[in-house]
């Protein structure tokens, strides 16, 4: 009866969450409302037969302390970030959110997962699912509501694995050593920096080329910003961008009008969609038949490039930046 009223009184605290909650927006960056505070906090030991030495505390991304356990089994990611990262250490969680803008995992991230649960969307899990799972450790990302995070904090030790934002190298490496993976995490930029190099080596006459990077939203485009995981990537190969797509951010610009299409242009345009159907990829097809659209240098050139729009334009972890290297190489090998 006691845990029929704790599942009850949890629910009904997702229902007030979701009346409050704002539909999520297309943009990569939200407010960072649950990272204001720099409160240290010691999290209760949630299995009640465990003993100390079963549990070791952490400092997450915020600065709380939190006790995890020492061999977590069961852990459950509520971002992309999270889930790209996990795999990467050659950790399997057992459940995740979905892909922003999809109703599974981002589809780069499906071939190297075999099974996993759909815990909710983005800043939004649900509650039953999660409860429903049993988690024994719940990486929340950098983004969920404070009243959400009060409640996933009642079902299993809570950890905030990076700032909204953050590049994503520092959060990876903040991932790894939260779960005691620091051999894991050497391993994968020892293979990363090995694929940057001989990527720099085989450019030929794209080393100096300027690569524009689009997400076509239903409402238009909208250019990466020069803080975001694309600009991170494609400055480690030391590829440049337009100068307009420089500007400071880390998620993209608002979505631009046909007049202002030529901030979009570079020597090479990398465009796509969150999802490969929908509003977006109808309005991305329209313009590709406008006049204003072939006018610019890149289709004229032929270096319009069809991309992941849930890989190259969203927050990416290390998988994603392996993943986005191979594209590269294929496009630049081929041209």
């Amino acid at each position: 009866m006691a845990k029929k009223l704790i599942n009850c009184l949890l629910l009904m605290g997702l229902v007030v969450l979701a009346g409050c909650q704002p539909a999520e927006e297309s943009n990569d960056i939200q407010s960072d409302r649950s990272n204001d505070s720099n409160e240290t906090t010691q999290v209760v030991l949630h299995n009640q037969s465990a003993t100390d030495e079963d549990y070791r505390q952490v400092t997450d991304a915020t600065g709380a302390v939190v006790a995890i356990p020492s061999q977590p089994k069961r852990v459950i990611v509520l971002s992309e970030f999270d889930l790209d990262s996990l795999i990467a250490l050659g950790i399997q969680p057992l459940g995740s959110t979905a892909g922003r803008g999809q109703a599974t995992v981002p589809s780069y991230l499906a071939a190297h997962i075999a099974d996993i649960s759909i815990v909710g969307r983005l800043g939004l899990p649900s509650l039953d699912k999660l409860i429903e799972l049993k988690p024994d450790l719940i990486l929340a990302g950098g983004f969920i509501d404070p009243v959400a995070l009060k409640q996933v904090q009642k079902i299993a030790p809570t950890i905030i694995t990076h700032k909204v934002g953050e590049n994503w190298k520092q959060a990876f490496q903040r991932t790894a050593s939260i779960l005691g993976q620091k051999q894991a995490a050497d391993n994968f930029w020892a293979r990363y920096q090995k694929r940057v190099e001989q990527l720099k080596t085989s450019l030929g006459e794209n080393a100096n080329a300027e690569i524009s990077v689009v997400r076509w939203n239903p409402t238009g485009p909208g250019y990466m910003l020069g803080d975001s995981f694309i600009s991170s990537v494609l400055n480690d190969v030391q590829l440049k961008r337009p100068v307009a797509q420089n500007q400071p951010g880390a998620g993209h610009s608002p979505s631009l009008s046909l007049e202002a299409l030529e901030q979009i242009d570079g020597d090479w345009l990398f465009v796509g969609t969150l999802a490969e159907k929908g509003k977006a990829a109808q309005a991305l097809e329209h313009i590709k038949t406008t006049d204003v659209f072939k006018k610019l240098k890149a289709v004229q050139n032929n270096h319009v490039v069809s991309v992941d729009g849930s890989l190259w334009t969203s927050v990416g972890g290390p998988l994603a930046a392996m993943a986005v290297l191979d594209d590269l190489a294929k496009v630049f090998k081929d041209s």
